[in-house]
């Protein structure tokens, strides 16, 4: 041990024999021999220190002190409130009120339970009869937590509890943000809330794409059937088709980077129209399937025979789906009045997933078609 000590001495006075003064004693307690304290000194020449004397060098030490009895470092180790916490750790010295607040008030806003009212009566000489009238004598209230929110009957978010009006009040599904429409390219939406998620209950009709750039439009039979960029048209050519169904969309504009659906919604994925179906009933391993699936879910998005413009369906999903028809890969048109389709934003290798509402079926059916082909499109929020 000596020989390891003297050796590490030596080490030490090599290199800083400069900064060492000539009076230096490596007998640093001044015990007369030279041990572990000693070398404790020697190693503070290299700015090694052992503040609180545990043993392990500040520069590693996880606590430079002692630790009290809830496990800070340095900490008093008090418990001025007697709750088995101490003051260090203790998220409050004191106690909750009823209100939550640490060591506050309690309930102080007042609301009134009931006005207590006197009848009583006065003879009035000019009209010879008596007059009977009520007023207040007293007022019973319950004092209540200053609780802020919605106060707004009417609102989608109304809490009953609140007390205080925070201006919060939203008057639509909190899945659509608590609108009820959405303003895209000159047009406002019906927007509806299934399950998670939130829809346009109608057809796209912009001719534009998210950033202003139009979407080619009128393209005769040839140029749609050889075209690999976004176009639209609009069903038959017919413009009075524009306002019942919205226009048809080949999916190289679904598929185009500039986007179709304004900002913060976006054509839907082939998964999450299974997860509006799931959400209307249909079973997991039947919206994974292709095909017609499910029961009654294509009725329950289809319009209802009440609603304008009308289907056969219930459309008690308030989906509103509608046969909007459909532009072949060859240009032509078909189906209008009697089938709907619907493109996702997901491919299938040269084709890409949709669905189909049908008027003579009442599920769903999913498919991939020629990504040519002109579908509907509805937009889902982000």
């Amino acid at each position: 041990m000596k020989k390891l000590l003297t050796i590490l001495f030596a080490f030490a006075l090599g290199l800083n024999l400069i900064a060492q003064s000539d009076t230096w004693d490596p007998d640093w307690d001044g015990d007369g021999n030279v041990g572990v304290s000693d070398l404790l000194a020697l190693l503070s020449v290299f700015s090694e220190n052992d503040a609180d004397g545990d043993g392990i060098w500040d520069s590693v030490d996880d606590c430079v002190g002692v630790y009290d009895a809830c496990g800070v470092c340095g900490g008093t180790g008090e418990d001025v409130d007697n709750d088995g916490l101490c003051d260090d750790v203790d998220d409050c010295v004191g106690a909750y009120d009823e209100c939550g607040v640490c060591n506050g008030p309690g309930p102080e806003i007042p609301i009134i339970d009931e006005i207590i009212y006197a009848t009583d009566s006065v003879f009035l000489d000019p009209l010879d009869e008596w007059y009977v009238f009520e007023y207040a004598t007293d007022t019973l209230f319950t004092y209540v937590c200053p609780l802020s929110g919605c106060m707004d009957p009417e609102a989608g978010n109304y809490n009953p509890e609140a007390v205080i009006e925070d201006g919060s009040c939203v008057y639509g599904p909190l899945e659509c943000g608590g609108v009820s429409t959405v303003t895209y390219d000159g047009y406002t939406y019906d927007l509806v809330a299934i399950g998670d998620q939130c829809w346009f209950a109608e057809n796209l009709r912009s001719e534009h794409y998210a950033n202003g750039e139009g979407i080619p439009g009128d393209l005769s039979n040839g140029e749609w059937s050889s075209t690999t960029n976004g176009a639209q048209a609009i069903y038959a050519n017919d413009a009075s088709n524009l306002t019942d169904y919205g226009r048809l969309y080949n999916w190289y504009a679904v598929d185009d980077e500039r986007g179709l659906c304004p900002s913060g919604w976006h054509v839907p994925t082939d998964g999450e129209f299974m997860t509006l179906e799931i959400e209307l009933g249909m079973s997991e391993s039947e919206a994974n399937d292709t095909g017609w699936r499910g029961t009654d879910q294509g009725t329950q998005m289809k319009s209802s025979p009440e609603d304008s413009p009308s289907w056969n369906g219930t459309n008690s999903s308030g989906f509103s789906g509608l046969a909007g028809g459909n532009r072949y890969y060859d240009g032509d048109f078909g189906n209008g009045g009697n089938i709907g389709y619907f493109w996702s934003a997901s491919a299938y290798g040269t084709y890409a997933w949709s669905r189909r509402l049908n008027g003579g079926y009442t599920g769903v059916d999913r498919y991939n078609n020629s990504q040519r082909y002109g579908f509907s499109v509805r937009c889902v929020r982000d």
